[in-house]
């Protein structure tokens, strides 16, 4: 690789670790080409991009963002592929059930809404954050339950409501 070509891919991965707020290390080295295949279509799937990279250029890239990836430096070993996305836990999702029956590909850090994660032992806390719609559709269900217990018990209690109006009026003062 030229140092032109280095630099072109230092500059791609600059503009990719600027634009993702999500991205995952991960190694992949000792899946079957049939494997890694599958792993890149489901990948394209859940709309996360992997790429392959060197990790000295992905080391020099990540130190050109001015962002704080120090803590990753160390996950930067063997082979790396990383997993850009939009959505915090899919990846995570993703290689948990891609890894039934195996060990690969195995965590190896993740940044993750400005959080460093270090290790394969922190997957599964990365496949249980949630997702922006998760969070909304959480807030929207909580608010929705104090109004349908109101509408629920004025329905169930309305004609006792009604006789309990009728009785008053029917007093005499």
């Amino acid at each position: 690789m030229t140092k032109e070509q280095k630099n072109e891919m230092i500059g791609m991965l600059v503009e990719k670790l600027n634009t993702s707020a999500n991205f995952y290390l991960t190694d992949a080295s000792s899946l079957t080409v049939e494997k890694t295949n599958q792993l890149r279509r489901k990948c394209f799937e859940n709309q996360i991009e992997m790429q392959v990279v060197k990790n000295t250029l992905l080391e020099k890239a990540m130190e050109r963002t001015g962002k704080n990836y120090a803590e990753l430096y160390s996950a930067l070993k063997g082979s790396t592929a990383v997993m850009f996305c939009e959505t915090a836990n899919v990846p995570a999702r993703l290689i948990q059930e891609f890894r039934r029956g195996s060990d690969r590909p195995t965590l190896k850090g993740a940044f993750v809404q400005e959080s460093v994660y270090i290790g394969d032992n922190q997957l599964e806390a990365l496949a249980t954050i949630k997702s922006k719609n998760e969070m909304i559709g959480e807030v929207i269900g909580l608010l929705q339950s104090p109004a349908k217990n109101v509408v629920s018990a004025l329905k169930s209690s309305g004609g006792k409501l009604a006789g309990l109006v009728k009785t008053l009026q029917e007093r005499p003062e």
